[in-house]
């Protein structure tokens, strides 16, 4: 399986569209590489790209593009909010897909050698890339920024891992820059309706989880409590993996907080995000919304949207669009600019959009297509999305009774079972693509060649493979479009008496799908050789076909007497 990387260089330079379009072309040039975002802040003088490939040819993306940044930017010449000691200041590697923590961190020190030796660069290796542990902490390295680079590049302790040790004229246009392997990292700035950047930073303090300083008497200017060793004590903040800082964003004309989320499964974005309405509050600031720099996973719109509904007591039962627009709102991803998820979301990014899907098509003109004289799609993709309207029905009932009045207290319970739906109705417009594709399957395994003893025995065994999967996948139809059957009957039962035949004609579709899906079950088993499974495939349908026949007539009998 092909392995994945991606590549998030921070070079400092945001101003100049003409300097960042030099950089990020270098990326393009590079086979294999895909880049996904880059993201300009002029008050920050720094821009976030973003760009994703098999490992070796990141890699070379990434050296062009520390290469592009020193010779067009100048670091003796560089101011912006945001800390920085290079032209290229960080060049974090995540893992992505297929390829482990321990393997991204050794194509960051591959990286990191050809840097300092091609580019006469000091490099850095932090967290999951660094070689002690001090140097695991970014601000550690960063420590000083480029002003105390001349100070720290001749300290023993601070000799870079690969590169030169001194600020020689290359150095100091150049700086020095920090690598690493590391996991998914949300760069989020919360927005203010402040301009202060020491409330800002206050604000900051409470929240990350380094905190504050302890000091005594006034807790900006007193003076710094030590421990035993003469370390300086420090007040913890409220969340864990969070970093954070104030800054004046001049051409917005607020304070923001700036954080970097350095592990969204323990602080997620929208209990960072909840949690500094909250100390916002606290000291007199309101929270006006959000911003995302560079990208983010699904998951985390997702998960955010999920926590905001359950706040409001709505149903989790909508789908993945919806979610996201309340997870936009919720945040207010919108504040300084419009939020488009197309560009933001990684999943979306990377997605093969060259792929054509049948339940990507309209209702027209999937019709059409089922109409003309192509073989497919056929009964068993037509059986899948029957199921997947069926389902969607029982879904529909179950949202419109957890938001039925009178019955507020019932919220969660309908909310499952609309959960439940949603799952089924993705599983089931899945199906009707895959049914599709387990039919071309098999008419590719027949246009194999078969000239010679090898060819036909090849031939034979890839036509018995497909045929077999071509099986399968009507009888995952039937098992899927059996649980939203019992889903419709249950809503007909319990759910919202104004949509009961909503639920009933949900039961219907379900039982049409399953009874069709049957048809393809047969027919295809009769040509597997092995008709002992086939038996077994056969004999599996034939007992979800029964007791959906029953279970129909249940709920037409409830549904009818209810009318």
């Amino acid at each position: 399986m092909k392995q994945l990387i991606e590549c998030v260089p921070n070079i400092s330079e945001g101003r100049d569209a003409i300097k960042i379009k030099l950089v990020t072309d270098e990326v393009e040039k590079v086979e294999g590489v895909k880049l996904l975002d880059v993201d300009p802040g002029k008050s920050t003088n720094r821009t976030v790209i973003t760009f994703v490939g098999e490992p070796d040819a990141v890699i070379e993306a990434a050296f062009r593009v520390i290469k592009k940044a020193s010779e067009v930017i100048d670091m003796s010449q560089h101011s912006g909010a945001h800390p920085r000691f290079g032209a290229t200041d960080v060049c974090p590697l995540v893992p992505i897909a297929n390829i482990s923590m321990e393997e991204t961190a050794k194509y960051a020190h591959k990286l990191g050698k050809r840097v300092g030796s091609e580019l006469g660069i000091p490099v850095y290796f932090y967290e999951n890339a660094a070689r002690e542990e001090k140097r695991r902490n970014l601000a550690n390295n960063r420590s000083g920024e480029y002003e105390g680079l001349p100070k720290k590049l001749s300290d023993p302790k601070w000799r870079p891992d690969e590169g030169p040790a001194e600020f020689n004229a290359t150095v100091k246009r150049t700086g020095a820059t920090a690598i690493s392997a590391r996991d998914f990292l949300v760069a989020y700035n919360v927005n203010l309706n402040s301009t202060s950047t020491r409330r800002a930073n206050a604000i900051a303090f409470d929240i990350r989880e380094a905190g504050r300083i302890l000091r005594e008497g006034d807790p900006l200017t007193g003076k710094v409590v030590n421990d035993e060793n003469g370390e300086p004590i420090r007040i913890p903040g409220r969340l864990k993996a969070v970093k954070g800082i104030g800054w004046y964003i001049e051409e917005y004309g607020i304070a923001q907080l700036s954080y970097n989320l350095t592990n969204i499964s323990i602080t997620p974005v929208h209990i960072a995000f909840d949690e500094t309405v909250k100390v916002a509050q606290e000291r007199g600031i309101r929270v006006t919304g959000s911003e995302l720099v560079g990208l983010i996973p699904l998951k985390a719109l997702l998960d955010a949207a999920d926590y905001f509904l359950t706040k409001q007591e709505r149903s989790l039962g909508i789908d993945e669009k919806e979610k996201i627009k309340i997870a936009v709102k919720s945040l207010g991803l919108d504040d300084l600019a419009p939020f488009n998820p197309e560009e933001k979301i990684i999943e979306y990014l990377i997605k093969d959009k060259s792929a054509k899907k049948l339940v990507d098509m309209t209702l027209t003109g999937f019709a059409n297509e089922t109409a003309s004289e192509s073989m497919a799609p056929g009964g068993g993709s037509i059986s899948a999305y029957v199921g997947t309207l069926g389902v969607s029905l029982g879904g529909m009932v179950a949202n419109l009774s957890a938001h039925k009045r009178g019955w507020d207290e019932r919220w969660e319970e309908f909310s499952n079972y609309a959960v439940e739906a949603q799952s089924l109705k993705d599983r089931l417009l899945y199906l009707v693509d895959e049914d599709t594709v387990s039919f071309n399957k098999i008419m590719d395994a027949f246009g194999l060649p078969k000239e010679s003893e090898e060819e036909l025995k090849a031939r034979k065994e890839a036509i018995q493979e497909a045929t077999k999967y071509a099986t399968e996948i009507p009888l995952q139809v039937m098992e899927v479009c059996f649980e939203a059957l019992k889903l419709c009957q249950k809503m007909a039962e319990i759910g919202n008496p104004n949509s009961i035949t909503d639920a009933g004609v949900g039961a219907l579709c379900a039982r049409t799908a399953i009874l069709g899906a049957f048809m393809n079950v047969r027919i295809n088993a009769s040509g597997l050789t092995n008709k002992e499974y086939a038996a077994e495939m056969v004999a599996e349908g034939q007992k979800l076909h029964d007791k959906a026949i029953q279970k129909e007539a249940e709920v037409m009998h409830f549904v009818n007497s209810k009318i």
